[in-house]
């Protein structure tokens, strides 16, 4: 089923008492992640689920075949690209269910990863974001769930990551010592992430400031001001594929990650006695712009420092390598 850019329909009438799951996955020409998306998606939960495309302006035909190839899909088309967060919201808009799902296309989900999050919600009823373990196609762990940067963690993370992964400015960001555990975090990879509609509409969404980058980091900060709590959940696994829309205009993409960064860390420190702070931030992420276009490990950044093999061993689990 296709749409023009409204909202989309409520949740299906047709799964009787049982509340729905809005699943909204932006796309922007995924090619063959949306298909393993969907397959994955099928064995991830026992619940009924509403799932919309929110379409950025793709190209490749890939979610006009998933929605007319399969039921209970629903393609919204928005007529551009207007970022992530802004599609994500229109997806979410019209969802009247508890929970929404919201998630790239290259995600593959395991078996029974959507109803691990659900189960652990009901431990969480002040949850407002959870989120899964991601493994990486290489089989490592990625740091998914990490603290709200600081500004020391945040120039300590900026200046060693790149060539210094376990640092420990980086390594206190991204909480990646010990073994994962189930509990609290300051924000949580928007890549995947199931949301409590209550508190996702009254934080008002995704802030559309955001084309792509941070958008995750800034819902997550207002939940937390709000009074919710953003919860990781690694007993739940999805396989993050990675980069199927971002590769494809690199330079752009690099920009626009250096200008989230300072729209979210500017208004950290807002008012008149943080402007040098902020004119100090504006030239550090315009250089560190110019060195990751001239070195690609620093555009790359950090890689992740702990296999995905410590999930197995945090559930008691005989290692998957």
């Amino acid at each position: 089923m296709t749409s023009a850019a409204t909202a989309p329909a409520g949740a299906s009438a047709a799964v009787g008492q049982t509340a729905t799951i809005r699943v909204v996955v932006v796309t922007y020409s995924p090619g063959r992640t949306l298909d393993v998306f969907l397959e994955s998606l099928a064995a991830a939960t026992t619940r009924p689920v509403d799932l919309v495309l929110a379409d950025n302006g793709s190209t490749d035909g890939a979610p006009e075949r998933a929605a007319d190839g399969r039921p209970g899909v629903a393609l919204h088309r928005i007529g551009g690209n207007v970022g992530y967060g802004r599609a994500a919201n229109y997806g979410a808009s019209g969802a009247t269910g508890e929970w929404l799902v919201v998630a790239n296309p290259d995600i593959e989900w395991a078996a029974g990863a959507l109803d691990t999050l659900l189960t652990a919600a009901e431990r969480w009823p002040r949850a407002g974001a959870l989120g899964p373990a991601i493994r990486t196609p290489e089989g490592a762990l990625y740091p998914s769930a990490r603290a709200f940067p600081s500004l020391a963690r945040g120039l300590g993370h900026a200046a060693f990551g790149w060539w210094w992964p376990a640092n420990p400015w980086t390594a206190a960001y991204r909480r990646e010592r010990g073994t994962p555990v189930e509990g609290p975090a300051g924000w949580l990879s928007g890549s995947c992430m199931l949301l409590r509609r209550e508190a996702f509409d009254a934080v008002g969404g995704f802030d559309p400031a955001y084309f792509m980058y941070c958008e995750d980091m800034d819902l997550c900060r207002r939940l937390a001001g709000a009074g919710w709590l953003n919860v990781y959940v690694p007993a739940a696994v999805v396989t993050h594929l990675g980069g199927h829309a971002t590769r494809r205009d690199a330079i752009r993409m690099l920009a626009e990650h250096h200008r989230s960064l300072y729209r979210y860390l500017s208004r950290q420190y807002a008012g008149p006695r943080f402007a040098l702070l902020r004119v100090g931030l504006a030239v550090g992420l315009a250089l560190r712009y110019l060195l990751a276009r001239a070195v690609a490990a620093v555009a790359e950044g950090a890689a992740p420092t702990r296999s995905a093999a410590v999930l197995d061993a945090a559930a008691g689990r005989p290692g998957s390598g």
